[in-house]
Parts: structure tokens; sequence; C-alpha cells
């Protein structure tokens, strides 16, 4: 526990955080001493994700489409009554579309932003007066390395989460001396629905079997392997704890090195 230091007393919400790297980040979370709000669409999906995590005292849900900032705002207000003041909070949701860049329709486009960036926006801006107010407080923004690098066939979704990683800097910066730090997380391809639906996109394109399209996107890693969730889980916890207040606006891959060559 980072010689002892953990987040007791602190209440994080987690968006997505039913499935993928979101649950892993929530059970990281309440193994550090954390109450745990699950925010995501479906409500049969978070109260099964509540189950697995098996602390109902410690675990709490909120449903809400975070593209809406109306639903966005109710839901933070619900999980302050459960569980005080949020003040970490894991922007963790996100989709991603995939098809050539003259192919894209504007309803993909506009749906890539809505999720990725207006989302992240929507929430950080649902808890920030709270963090401010106690004087502390932990944004981490899981973005991908898609925001740092260019990715082909995934233009919107490459543009969304670069612009994620404006907006986490940018943030940092004008919150640096009130306790608040804000930072991203960049996973590579990571064992998640994203992968295996561009698993299943690389295998009805190409006629690749499963096993060579995971081989295919395991070989951008120098490391040749998928990155896991708990491996995100542990870099997110870390900038959540107290004695990393130093790290702030920064975006860190978990790749296995990919962009280090770019």
């Amino acid at each position: 526990m980072m010689n002892g230091i953990t987040l007791e007393g602190r209440h994080a919400l987690v968006t997505g955080g039913s499935r993928g790297i979101g649950h892993a980040v929530a059970r990281r979370l309440l193994d550090m001493g954390a109450r745990v709000t699950l925010l995501g669409r479906g409500e049969s999906a978070l109260r099964e994700a509540q189950d697995r995590l098996g602390r109902p005292d410690r675990v709490g849900y909120v449903s809400a489409d975070i593209e809406r900032r109306s639903q966005v705002d109710e839901a933070f207000a619900r999980a302050r009554q459960w569980g005080g003041v949020v003040d970490v909070l894991i922007n963790n949701a996100g989709q991603a579309v995939s098809e050539r860049f003259d192919r894209i329709g504007e309803d993909d486009w506009n749906r890539m932003i809505a999720v990725n960036l207006s989302g992240t926006f929507h929430c950080m801006q649902a808890v920030l007066p709270g963090m401010l107010e106690l004087g502390w407080g932990r944004i981490v923004n899981v973005v991908s390395t898609a925001g740092l690098i260019g990715y082909p066939y995934v233009s919107a979704y490459c543009a969304a989460k670069h612009g994620v990683i404006g907006l986490t800097r940018s943030v940092a910066l004008e919150h640096a001396r009130r306790g608040i730090t804000v930072n991203a997380v960049c996973p590579g391809y990571t064992e998640t629905d994203i992968v295996q639906d561009a698993v299943a996109n690389i295998t009805q394109k190409t006629g690749m079997t499963p096993e060579q399209a995971r081989a295919k996107l395991a070989e951008r890693n120098p490391q040749g392997k998928l990155v896991q969730p708990d491996e995100v889980a542990d870099a997110v916890a870390w900038l959540c704890l107290p004695g990393s207040s130093s790290i702030n606006g920064q975006a860190i891959p978990v790749d296995g090195g990919e962009v280090t060559g770019h």
C-alpha cells in the first residue's frame, strides 16, 4: 500500500466501472480503502459489478449517459448522497468506432466526440466544486495511446482522445495550487471489450482468424502482448495517492514502450 498510505475516507467515482479497466480500477481503489461509486448506463450491469466486488457497504452505483450533462449532474448528486463529496474521479468510460476517414458519417463523428471528450468534460465539471471546497482531489482520465499518436481507421476516436489529453493538461494547470491533480493514463491495446470489437472487425474485413487478429494487435506492443486491465488499474491507483501530489498534467503511457519510437 505504498508505505501504508491508503485512500481511507476518500470517495471515488469510476465511470464505465462495470467491466474492463473501470472494474479493475474500482477493485484496486476499494483495496486501498476508498468508498467507490460505479457509474454506467446499464443498471443490471452495474448491479452485477457491485455484486462481483463483494463489498456492498462500500460500493454504490448510479446510472447515467455521460453524453448528457443533466444526467451527469443528477448522477453525481445521487453519488454524493450515498458516499459524500467525490474527491477521486476516474473518467474511464469510452467508445471506439473503426472506419476509413473518408467514410466516417457525421453521426459517428459526433458520437465519438460526445462520449470520449464531452463526457469527460461533463464529469470533470460536475466533480470540481466539491474538490475545490475540500482543497484536495484526484482526477485521472483513462485515455489511450490514441491520444498520444495516430492510428489508422479510428480518426474520430483519436481526435477525441487527443482532446482529452489537452483538456487534462489545461485543467491541471488551472488547479495546480488548489490541492487537485489532473492526469491521464494512456493504455495501449488492452484486454477489454474495445479490443474484442477490434478483433471482430479485423476478422470480418481481412479474413484473419481471431487468434491472428489478436496477435496483430499485440505486435504494436514491443513486449509482444496485450496490456492487462490490472496493469492499467495499478497506474491509475498510484496517481490517486496523497504521495503522488507532484504528478500533475501528465499523460502516462501503459503500453510496453509502444509510443517510445514515435
